[in-house]
């Protein structure tokens, strides 16, 4: 570091050094935003990383991604010995901070005292794009994460996608968003077995919820390409 900046930037830490440790957390955050605002990176949430008070974070309610007892000990085992590596991937609001990806990551910050006193209460955070303030595009954005790493629970997605249907989203939109192909999106509404799934599509009058996956797969495809 230059010389001359490390003369100007004593004066400031000495400041937060002094300082109660939660206010030291905060104003180190408020740097840190600082900072972004001015990087070169101010598009990439990973270049600023906070740490946010727990009580304030909470889990979405459509995660689908199911994480099986192991690997849950596993996960706690890595963030005991390794610390945090990863941030929770979130989206800010009025009325806190809600997960995005990073489900099992708060989970095991909140739920293991040794981990929870090491982490002061607080947990490392990233924001996704502020302009993300729809919760079709947060489901996408979870589904995403959770399939970049292969894993996600496959009736969890298949809800996902009714939901997405019931607001009113089509078949192009769910399949650019969440990287599925027309053959996957199908099947992921067969399973639901709700027929209401493909009232946009022209299926014939035979089709039944039970039925439709062999009758009118390919015509169902023709039209989503």
């Amino acid at each position: 570091m230059d010389y001359e900046l490390k003369l100007r930037l004593a004066p400031v830490i000495d400041l937060i050094n002094g300082m109660e440790l939660g206010e030291k957390i905060d104003a180190l955050n408020d740097i840190k935003n600082i900072l972004h605002a001015n990087s070169p990176f101010k598009n990439e949430p990973v270049d600023c990383v906070l740490w946010e008070k727990q009580e304030k974070i909470h889990a979405n309610d459509y995660n689908p991604n199911a994480v099986a007892p192991p690997e849950m000990h596993l996960l706690e085992q890595s963030i005991r010995e390794d610390h945090y590596t990863q941030p929770i991937v979130s989206w800010k609001h009025d009325s806190g901070i809600e997960v995005v990806d990073g489900f099992h990551r708060n989970i095991v910050g909140r739920d293991n005292e040794d981990i929870r006193e090491r982490m002061f209460g607080r947990l490392p955070v990233v924001n996704i794009n502020e302009s993300t303030d729809s919760k079709s595009d947060r489901m996408s954005s979870t589904i995403r994460h959770n399939r970049a790493r292969g894993s996600h629970n496959i009736e969890l997605m298949s809800c996902i996608i009714s939901e997405l249907v019931e607001m009113g989203k089509g078949d192009r939109w769910i399949m650019n968003h969440i990287g599925c192909s027309p053959d996957e999106l199908l099947r992921f509404k067969q399973i639901t077995g709700v027929a209401a799934l493909f009232e946009n599509r022209d299926f014939s009058d035979s089709w039944t919820a039970e039925s439709g996956w062999n009758d009118e797969k390919e015509d169902y495809l023709e039209q989503a390409e």
